[in-house]
């Protein structure tokens, strides 16, 4: 099982985001439920972050990040309160963004695509998508009534109203009830925007690039 998972690592974290997408809703009301849930999560990053690395000073990075926010996230799941949530958040959504860099880095390595750099595209992408979430709830503690949204304005939004925010901020479509109205809110937002155009273009260009090569290559 740990080979399959070190020869498929970005496989394994896409199917545990998309998984986490369908599941997580079912333990919304649940703060200790969602707290274990994301030390899982820190759990399968880990073992993503060790096996795209590209130096053990880089997989030290990943390490110092993930340390304290599982210890964070386990004291959350024993007491059931969510005051250590904005710490817990800032430091995954530090280690969502690295781990995304390191797997950009990853795909970016060599001239070949291999099936695991394929779903390195999808897992990237969810990994940016949560780092945002992430830095959305701390930005809400920081600053109440950053966001509203149709359904009760004036409350607090959830991690999965802010994850959905995420999403379609990230992908462009635009579809999110959820709206960021604190000004520094909306430049993060914007931020996202710009790094879901430019994950994209950076995607498409390394294709066309490759399959130019590969043309080339075989007139030659």
């Amino acid at each position: 099982m740990l080979s399959w998972i070190r020869r498929e690592p970005s496989a394994v974290l896409f199917a545990a985001q998309l998984s986490a997408v369908l599941l997580y809703p079912f333990m919304e009301d649940a703060g200790v439920g969602r707290a274990l849930f994301s030390v899982f999560g820190i759990a399968i990053l880990g073992l993503v972050v060790l096996a795209v690395r590209s130096s053990p000073g880089l997989t030290w990075v990943g390490v110092l990040l993930g340390l304290p926010a599982t210890i964070l996230l386990l004291i959350q799941a024993v007491t059931g309160s969510d005051g250590l949530l904005p710490y817990s958040s800032a430091l995954e959504a530090a280690l969502y963004f690295y781990a995304a860099g390191a797997l950009i880095v990853y795909m970016l390595a060599d001239h070949e695509i291999t099936k695991d750099e394929l779903f390195a595209v999808g897992a990237t992408f969810t990994l940016v998508a949560w780092a945002f979430a992430f830095v959305y709830i701390v930005c809400q503690a920081i600053d109440p009534g950053s966001f509203t949204a149709a359904v009760d304005p004036h409350a607090d939004r959830t991690w999965m109203e802010l994850l959905f925010l995420s999403f379609t901020t990230l992908s462009s479509t635009g579809l999110s009830d959820v709206v960021p109205v604190s000004p520094f809110a909306r430049g993060l937002v914007m931020l996202e925007m710009l790094a879901g155009l430019g994950y994209v273009a950076m995607v498409v260009s390394r294709l066309v690039g490759l399959t130019v090569m590969r043309g080339t290559a075989s007139d030659d």
